[in-house]
């Protein structure tokens, strides 16, 4: 399982990254977080199988690249607006960690949470 490099013990909490993932993402990327949910149809891009995320980047998570996906620094027009359709929800106490890379990089909680979650769902 690809793990990021967190940096002074702000490791995010993937129980409550699940809790976050099924209220604002499981409705485009699926309860199981592999791009099948309900609205994925309707969408012009399809929702990405997060389950397959450190498989395409050589089996390392992304972690800036997800956090940047997330909290809208780079944005994916999905269906006429950009993701995240709930950026404001993801707001909240600053956390530092370390990229694959080593480059520090600096976050919400609620994104910390949801990449920790992100991470257990690896390789499933």
């Amino acid at each position: 399982m690809a793990t990021p490099v967190w940096a002074d013990q702000n490791q995010g909490d993937a129980a409550v990254g699940q809790e976050l993932f099924s209220h604002h993402c499981a409705v485009c990327h699926g309860i199981e977080g592999t791009g099948a949910g309900p609205m994925a149809p309707v969408m012009l891009v399809q929702p990405a199988d997060l389950t397959e995320l450190a498989a395409g980047n050589g089996g390392v998570l992304p972690v800036a690249r997800i956090a940047a996906r997330i909290d809208g620094r780079d944005p994916l027009v999905s269906h006429g607006s950009t993701m995240p359709v709930y950026g404001d929800f993801f707001e909240g106490e600053d956390v530092s960690f370390k990229t694959q890379s080593g480059q520090p990089m600096i976050t919400s909680r609620p994104i910390a949470d949801l990449i920790a979650y992100l991470d257990s769902l690896q390789g499933i």
